[in-house]
């Protein structure tokens, strides 16, 4: 924490999609550095989303409900606010967050930040909505900042990272004969079926090849390689294809099919996390990947020749495949983390409000306080694991995080900040 003060900070989460898990291993990272983190799960919403999309109804019809349950999403975001007063709200990609909420927040005073794991160029939706953040953070630079600054928004770097205690080496307790046999293969994909990708894997037909991941449908010749029917693979199920694959192949999307190897700038999740599991990748150069990882670290490519003459090429060379994976784990250790990314998103805004947060009395207990009952509040401390000098609202919302039956104290507390709630209005 460097000497700084715990936040409470919300986390909102999209309904689905791709930043959903980076919001969960982001407020896990935020929790690590010490901040009370409370998470909106917005994808708790989502099956009755999906329902609306299976009406027989006009698609103006479909519009206007579509937009009214994502007002009433808003609303219970507004909700949770106002129960849990937050020195942050931070929203990841496709968060459910409308304007309108955006700018009662702002009328309150609450400080709003949103981490647009996006390609600005694919999902031009931050036009209407990055000027309304007072902070929006993206994995992409210029020409990016520059259309940003002229839409009024205050927008910071902050590249994409992996989270040290899930992205894991995988030894054999961790992953048996059954799933190694499974999950493994010579070379191996793990990622949405883009245009780009469907054209390039056309040319491994010869490899000991596996795709992993969705949206391959139509996609005939690649149908052998397919895994587990197409379904979407989860976090856990990707640690497991990274630490059984002897190559990891990393092709960045591209929705254009004729650029099989995409010139693009930004670096995606699994450059990260494939390094944080020790395993071994082939990755498209992008643009700002040489600030992020030096050349003896990563293994990449530029174009189909080259990366047909790297698979071979590495397969052969057990050794040297475990050496760059080695520097590639320690690079991620030492820099990239959400760990990392949390604390440089909090020192920024820190920095450009340096009266920011708005300062919490600490819960001071009366000199006269019988000795059980101070000892039981520290024991109640200890518990919720919370330093001495914890604000009154961190214990109340540790307190109401927790499952199970209420002791008298931690009733009394609930009780108290309710009163203090009612005596403020």
């Amino acid at each position: 924490m460097n000497g700084q003060a715990s936040l409470r900070v919300l986390v909102v989460l999209p309904l689905y999609g791709g930043s959903l898990p980076v919001g969960r291993y982001a407020a896990t990272a935020l929790r690590d550095l010490g901040h009370t983190v409370d998470v909106f799960e917005a994808p708790a919403f989502y099956s009755a989303f999906s329902a609306l999309r299976m009406l027989r109804v006009t698609s103006d019809r479909q519009e206007a409900l579509e937009h009214s349950f994502l007002q009433v999403i808003s609303q219970a975001i507004r909700a949770r606010v106002e129960v849990f007063e937050p020195d942050l709200v931070l929203c990841l990609a496709q968060a459910p967050v409308s304007r309108q909420l955006l700018k009662t927040l702002a009328r309150d005073k609450v400080t709003t930040a949103m981490w647009f794991v996006e390609d600005y160029r694919v999902f031009p939706y931050w036009r209407a909505v990055a000027p309304l953040y007072d902070f929006f953070f993206v994995i992409q630079k210029e020409p990016f900042f520059e259309k940003l600054a002229a839409a009024g928004a205050r927008a910071a770097y902050l590249p994409l990272a992996a989270l040290p205690s899930f992205h894991r080496p995988l030894g054999e307790e961790d992953l048996s004969v059954a799933e190694r046999r499974h999950y493994g293969s010579a070379v191996s994909f793990m990622g949405a079926g883009y245009p780009n990708r469907r054209r390039a894997f056309r040319q491994f037909s010869h490899l000991d090849f596996k795709i992993w991941g969705s949206d391959w449908n139509g996609e005939v010749s690649l149908a052998p390689f397919l895994q587990d029917g197409g379904a979407r693979i989860e976090p856990e199920q990707a640690v497991k294809i990274f630490n059984a694959s002897a190559i990891n192949l990393n092709l960045h999307s591209s929705v254009q099919a004729k650029e099989l190897v995409p010139a693009g700038d930004f670096v995606n999740p699994r450059t990260f996390e494939i390094a944080c599991c020790g395993a071994f990748q082939l990755v498209d150069r992008r643009g700002l990947l040489p600030e992020l990882f030096r050349e003896d670290e990563l293994a990449t490519f530029t174009s189909m020749p080259e990366l047909l003459d790297a698979i071979p090429y590495y397969l052969a060379r057990p050794d040297e495949r475990r050496e760059l994976a080695m520097r590639g784990r320690a690079r991620v250790l030492a820099e990239h983390t959400y760990q990392h990314r949390m604390a440089a998103l909090v020192e920024e805004i820190r920095r450009c409000q340096p009266d920011w947060p708005t300062h919490r009395p600490t819960m001071t207990l009366p000199a006269d306080l019988p000795e059980d009952l101070r000892r039981d509040l520290a024991e109640l401390l200890r518990q919720l694991e919370l330093p001495g000098d914890v604000a009154f609202e961190d214990v109340v919302t540790r307190l109401r995080q927790r499952n199970g039956v209420l002791n008298p104290l931690e009733t009394s507390l609930l009780f108290l900040d309710e009163w203090r709630k009612q005596y403020r209005k």
